[in-house]
């Protein structure tokens, strides 16, 4: 989901990995930021259709009328496609600061350095 994103060219793309966290409800969120709600759009539909037209369950979805923050709950993974305004308000990298964090460097899934998020967000390090 986290590449079907960054084909789309979804920005700040962060993997947090949630099965630690007993509380969590996923295993794991996807978040990005579009820069625009056709962009937003356009995130939305590339996650959607290539899943649906690989047999996976349809999510539940939310925020498709706005297109501030969308977000397709496939159960074990939750993916949140936010604006710039709505990822800098909501934090949720602050909120889920437990969580192990990935992003995608080169097409690769790699580990993600808390400590710049530090700065941004104020978000503690483990």
């Amino acid at each position: 989901m986290a590449h079907l994103a960054s084909g789309k060219l979804a920005e700040n793309i962060l993997i947090l990995d949630l099965r630690k966290i007993d509380s969590a409800p996923s295993d794991f969120f996807v978040i990005c930021t579009a820069l625009s709600t056709s962009q937003s759009k356009a995130i939305f539909e590339e996650i959607y259709v290539t899943l649906k037209n690989k047999d996976i369950d349809t999510p539940k979805t939310e925020g498709t009328d706005s297109m501030d923050w969308i977000l397709l709950d496939y159960f074990d993974v939750v993916v949140h496609i936010m604006s710039v305004e709505a990822r800098n308000y909501f934090k949720l990298e602050r909120i889920w600061s437990d969580a192990k964090f990935l992003t995608i460097e080169n097409d690769e899934i790699v580990d993600f350095d808390k400590n710049i998020l530090k700065e941004i967000y104020l978000v503690p390090t483990v």
